[in-house]
């Protein structure tokens, strides 16, 4: 495998695991090569699905001050790849692989106003930055939607710790989030932060970009699961090295190769870096694009996709022939 930054992997032991909210788990474990956690860090972890490793990214949403524990949100949706049942299945003492963080999703400092968008367990990589911004006297809002509010994870906590800066919109009770009302009350420099499903982030791109807002005020953390249709199998040709892979509904395209023993680019694993991006020779189905990398008019093309989240879907046994990087 290839990867663009150094990976520092090293042992964690499950100390806690307790629900948090409908299908969402706290998970706390101690790590052996403890380091500092800034807000919007993540780590990757291994663990065993049908008897094969495979490996998954979450948001850490706490940690002690010196990162010896760390605590983790997992959700297990329809959609999960069997990743998200194996971490609920964990027990403590359970011993697991864990990266040492990373933070493709950090805080910039010096913007005159922070808005925050969570949706869903999107919340977990909002808890640290919220908590920093308000420790720090800045001027922020934390926006947090949901279903419901029972698969709210930490809502009363938030609202307490966060008061008046907090505005929960909740779908069950008639109050969803409206986009083009939360973009309207964007104010200049204001710096928006947004983690949530694949559609949230999609109605946020497209109402900023028609206000013209500037590309560089909004940042954006996917589930890399979270996509436009339910996970199907397909195949995926790569003819320069004779190699044909099926890629089943619980693995990424990037993990089907890779086990195929493609080497193959990548970084962030979760669609935004562009790193482990296939050029598309020939596609029997359509692209479910699960990235945030690509613009709109790069996806309607369907000449690339970012393989570590993006599918094929469409039809029964669809193929996509690749050239990778």
């Amino acid at each position: 495998m290839a990867a663009s930054h150094s990976e520092v992997w090293q042992d964690g032991v499950v100390v806690l695991s307790r629900p948090v909210a409908q299908d969402i788990v706290r998970i706390e474990i101690d790590v052996s090569r403890p380091t500092t956690v800034d807000p919007g860090a993540h780590v990757d972890v291994r663990i065993p699905v049908a008897g094969v490793p495979v490996r998954r990214s979450y948001s850490i949403v706490d940690a002690t001050p010196d990162g010896a524990r760390i605590a983790l949100s997992v959700f297990q949706a329809e959609t999960s790849r069997g990743g998200a049942a194996a971490m609920h299945a964990l027990q403590p003492g359970d011993r697991i692989e864990v990266t040492q963080p990373r933070n493709d999703f950090p805080l910039r400092w010096g913007a005159p106003r922070y808005v925050l968008v969570a949706g869903g367990v999107g919340v977990t990589a909002m808890l640290g930055m919220a908590e920093r911004l308000r420790s720090a006297g800045a001027d922020y809002r934390l926006v947090y939607a949901g279903r419901s509010r029972e698969r709210m994870a930490y809502l009363d906590e938030l609202v307490t710790n966060h008061g008046d800066r907090i505005d929960v919109r909740v779908s069950t009770e008639g109050d969803p989030l409206d986009v083009d009302l939360l973009l309207d009350g964007i104010r200049p420099g204001d710096e928006l932060y947004v983690c949530g499903p694949i559609r949230l982030m999609d109605a946020v791109r497209r109402g900023w970009t028609a206000r013209g807002y500037p590309p560089t005020d909004v940042r954006m953390e996917t589930f890399g699961n979270s996509g436009w249709f339910a996970p199907q199998p397909f195949t995926v040709r790569v003819p320069a090295l004779g190699a044909e892979v099926l890629v089943g509904p619980e693995q990424s395209m990037l993990e089907a190769l890779e086990e195929a023993g493609v080497d193959m680019m990548y970084d962030c694993r979760k669609g935004e870096c562009g790193l482990c991006e296939v050029r598309v020779l020939s596609l029997a189905g359509d692209i479910d694009h699960r990235d945030v990398f690509y613009s709109e008019r790069q996806k309607d093309a369907r000449s690339k996709m970012c393989c570590c989240v993006s599918r094929v879907v469409g039809v029964t046994g669809g193929t996509v022939e690749i050239v990778t990087t």
